[in-house]
């Protein structure tokens, strides 16, 4: 499946049906007065959120809604039927832009939250609503209301307790396929990922879910490599885990290089960060000790441990994400 978070759509909310000029004819009854039914209102864009899918790929096929039209109105004073509401589905997370993507009109961050986003054309008047002492036959009718239309942007940002961050290759999709039941694909190449991917991971009974993006690189930024376009599907997570390659030449430059990048994205530099050292099976006890206290020394922060190979640390790593993501929560509550 395509991993699309970002499409454009046409919304038309249905027109009002048109009221009628009708008059009661039966027999034995000269002079039947008015009786033109109203028109039925037009039906409604409703935009809802449903639990099932994570990205927009549905509106890569099609972008032009319409809702249905109300019907005309009949005589004996009956209104015609109105349009149905035409509901869209969106997956939770998804923002609606205005057309110039200026505006946030709407953020669905609930479930199952819904809006409606065009109301349909109000329904037109029969000549019945006319009569009065003065006029007892009147012809005048009204048409139905235009239903409003509009173009807007679907802006997707995935909702995840924790967000997976790091260089090409640093091993987050190992770590994704490891703690959660997802099944991103691994290979040892840079940009393995080339979209966002989602998982849940259980933990006595709790669960809490993780994203990870493609890696991001030096001047990521700026627009070069991939994970400038997904950052945004961070925004919204708790808490970053950074994922280093223990095995690089330089972990603190590595380090800053993510941390550049974020400061430079502007919306990520503050949120709370976890550090984990992965691919430890590629060294020994004694040069795992020295990078983690270097790391340790230049971040002032507790650095984990971890190998996607013998799953080395996966334990402990579930509680630490556990219990921290209790904490903040506390903390912000």
């Amino acid at each position: 499946m395509y991993f699309i978070d970002e499409a454009k759509i046409y919304l038309k909310a249905g027109d009002g049906g048109n009221g009628i000029a009708s008059f009661r004819r039966e027999k034995y009854i000269e002079l039947g007065g008015p009786n033109g039914g109203n028109g039925g209102d037009g039906g409604s864009i409703i935009l809802k959120v449903a639990p099932n899918i994570n990205t927009l790929v549905d509106f890569r096929y099609k972008q032009h809604f319409k809702a249905p039209k109300g019907q005309n109105g009949q005589g004996s004073d009956k209104t015609g039927k109105s349009g149905e509401d035409l509901i869209i589905y969106v997956p939770q997370g998804t923002q609606v832009l205005s057309e110039d993507r200026k505006y946030i009109l709407y953020d669905f961050d609930h479930p199952e939250q819904q809006e409606i986003i065009l109301k349909g054309g109000g329904g037109g008047l029969g000549n019945s609503n006319f009569k009065s002492s003065r006029n007892r036959a009147p012809r005048k009718f009204t048409a139905g209301k235009i239903g409003n239309e509009m173009w807007i942007w679907l802006n997707l940002k995935l909702l995840s307790n924790i967000g997976l961050l790091g260089m090409p290759n640093a091993g987050k999709s190992t770590f994704l396929s490891r703690v959660t039941s997802a099944k991103p694909k691994i290979a040892d190449y840079p940009f393995t990922t080339l979209k966002p991917q989602l998982g849940v991971v259980y933990y006595e009974h709790n669960e809490f879910t993780i994203a990870d993006i493609p890696g991001l690189i030096e001047d990521a930024s700026l627009g070069h490599g991939l994970g400038i376009k997904f950052l945004k599907h961070l925004e919204r997570c708790e808490i970053l885990l950074h994922i280093i390659d223990i095995t690089s030449d330089d972990i603190i430059n590595n380090y800053e290089i993510i941390r550049k990048e974020l400061k430079n994205y502007g919306k990520l530099i503050d949120k709370m960060e976890l550090i984990l050292l992965s691919k430890i099976d590629m060294l020994d006890d004694k040069q795992i000790l020295k990078k983690k206290k270097e790391l340790e020394e230049h971040t002032h922060k507790n650095v984990m441990l971890y190998s996607g190979i013998n799953n080395t640390g996966i334990v402990d790593m579930k509680r630490n994400l556990f219990n921290t993501l209790q904490s903040f929560k506390s903390e912000n509550n």
